[in-house]
């Protein structure tokens, strides 16, 4: 148990015991919430239950704290107790309760901070980045690729059954101008010079590549086709094309689809909806229960019974599908296949969209099973200068490109240092820079310099990829005594590592993986300052080198999980 949870079930018992005693006269204690004070020098959990009881008890706040301090029960977790201003307790712990986090980090290792979450809410779908197959992803996606695996994987690691999936919107007429501008661009190059690209069509120097690797493969073949059939092949072909490129730079970004839902798919018949396809399915049941109905020749569904502003088109009077028709469909299908809670990330330009979709969930009895994470735009600096076009093609500034100069590590960092509500400035020459002004470069150096002191330590100075629990085993004594561990620089390093689980449990409950950012930052900033002040391998005393090896072994295991749930690297060496 975490000195915090136990803190809090001791406080927990000191109201039930005030309340039973007659002490404090309410019906029930609220909910017990702890926070660090601001200043160390006030201990090490900070209570505010004295003044949140004061109006259902009727009492001074200082009073009602020194109820529940005097019913604390014995312990030995907590070393002294103040109350201090209107009624907050400061709870100083004692020096072994800091101490046995060393000890647990290092037993539990990738898993400290693990959690678990309630049944009913474990099974979660996130479905993210989501482009149209009709040209490379630009760097906004690069967030979206960022944020949706760091989502995940904090999820996962608070206890949450996690399953991310890529939805491919390859349905529809934009497709359609997909194929006619890769055609275009076919003709021109074999001199139809004539040929123009249709308005709204697709001009990226990809779609010349595209046709130029048709024109390698079939040679004028497509000249005289019929348009259509030209069309369509150019179009499956471009879509193979840049499907090849999603599942390429995000097979290299380090994520992990478990599926790539095609949108084609939810107009295809299938067994599992009795021989129809999923819209048809999905529209019939709304049908039934009277929440679709036809006007003007096209199919309605009234949308404005569950909270959105108006009734919303699904089926144009031409027959034509609407882009909201496909959602209709799949998200009833998503939660078909057993999930609890859907998570979709969209750019914030789809706002617009969340109200229809969340209606559709309501209709179908799912009231709340749809949560969006909106994210806001990169903007690309370069030196502080605004940067929008690439200095190799002259157009935009490809997810591809961005990572190419900057890396992967740095990437993923600076597209999740912010919440997903504000906008990121994303400095290139900042995000290169190999020194302690860029944060990324600033943690992995923090690891990087523990690896460096348990190589020493054991004999293994010249060697890489090492596993490193192995090491740190060779110069770590098992029962490595830890109370020597008394620095302020110390104890420092271990009350941050005692905030890991509430992190992990907080920031997963909020969606906030940005928060990790922030902790690495200050946990690689305190082992700084720990590795300045404490010297490890040049200390005198035997029992103080092996605790602060293995405080430093600790830091190492958090630091690495972190950055790992972040989708960064811990380097051993740098």
């Amino acid at each position: 148990m975490q000195p915090r949870e136990e803190l809090t079930q001791l406080i927990g018992a000191a109201l039930d015991a005030a309340i039973a005693s007659g002490k404090l006269q309410m019906e029930n204690a609220p909910e017990i919430t702890l926070e660090r004070p601001r200043d160390e020098g006030h201990g090490d959990w900070a209570c505010t239950a004295a003044m949140r009881c004061a109006k259902l008890a009727k009492k001074n706040p200082r009073e009602i704290a020194q109820v529940i301090v005097d019913a604390i029960p014995e312990n030995t977790l907590v070393n002294k107790v103040e109350i201090a201003g209107p009624g907050f307790i400061n709870f100083y712990l004692n020096n072994d309760a800091l101490q046995d986090v060393v000890t647990k980090v290092r037993s539990e290792k990738g898993d400290y901070g693990r959690g678990t979450v309630p049944e009913g809410m474990r099974k979660v779908n996130i479905e993210y980045i989501s482009a149209n197959p009709t040209g490379p992803m630009h760097v906004g996606h690069g967030r979206w690729a960022a944020l949706g695996s760091a989502t995940a994987n904090l999820m996962r690691h608070a206890g949450y059954d996690v399953f991310e999936e890529f939805y491919i919107n390859d349905h529809g007429v934009q497709m359609d101008k997909f194929g006619l501008s890769i055609a275009a661009r076919y003709l021109q190059q074999l001199g139809h010079e004539d040929v123009e690209v249709p308005e709204g069509g697709y001009n990226g120097l990809y779609v010349n590549d595209i046709a130029k690797e048709i024109i390698d493969r079939d040679g004028d073949k497509w000249v005289d086709a019929d348009e259509n059939e030209r069309m369509v092949e150019f179009r499956e072909y471009g879509y193979a094309y840049i499907m090849k490129m999603f599942r390429d730079i995000t097979n290299r970004f380090g994520n992990h689809f478990e599926r790539w839902q095609s949108e084609r798919e939810m107009y295809i018949p299938s067994d599992e909806f009795d021989g129809k396809s999923p819209f048809d399915f999905c529209l019939g049941n709304l049908r039934d229960q009277g929440d679709i109905y036809d006007q003007d020749g096209a199919v309605w569904f009234r949308s404005s019974k569950y909270g959105d502003e108006k009734d919303r088109v699904v089926r144009k009077a031409d027959g034509d599908y609407t882009y909201f028709a496909s959602d209709v469909a799949y998200h009833y299908w998503k939660k078909l296949r057993g999930f609890d809670h859907l998570i979709n990330i969209w750019g914030a330009d789809h706002h617009g969209y969340i109200a229809r979709v969340a209606a559709v969930l309501s209709a179908m009895g799912y009231p709340g099973a749809l949560e969006i994470m909106l994210g806001q735009l990169v903007n690309l600096f370069r030196d502080g200068k605004p940067v929008r076009m690439s200095k190799r093609t002259g157009e935009m500034i490809t997810f591809e490109e961005l990572i190419d100069e900057v890396g992967i590590d740095a990437t993923r960092y600076y597209m999740l240092s912010r919440s997903s509500e504000q906008p990121i400035d994303f400095d290139i020459d900042v995000a290169k820079k190999q020194d302690s002004s860029n944060p990324v470069y600033y943690d992995q150096y923090a690891h990087a310099r523990i690896c460096k002191l348990l190589r020493d330590a054991s004999g293994h100075s010249g060697e890489d990829n090492l596993d490193m629990d192995a090491v740190a085993a060779e110069c770590i004594p098992a029962d490595v005594d830890l109370s020597v561990l008394t620095d302020p620089s110390e104890f420092a390093l271990m009350r941050k590592m005692s905030e890991f689980g509430d992190l992990i449990a907080l920031a997963a409950r909020d969606r906030a993986p940005f928060r990790l950012t922030h902790y690495a930052q200050d946990l690689a900033s305190l082992f700084h300052q720990f590795y300045t002040n404490c010297p490890v391998l040049k200390v005198e005393d035997e029992k103080v080198k092996q605790a602060r090896l293995a405080l430093c072994d600790a830091t190492r295991i958090v630091l690495s999980t972190t950055l790992g749930i972040l989708g960064i690297s811990s380097p051993q060496r740098m």
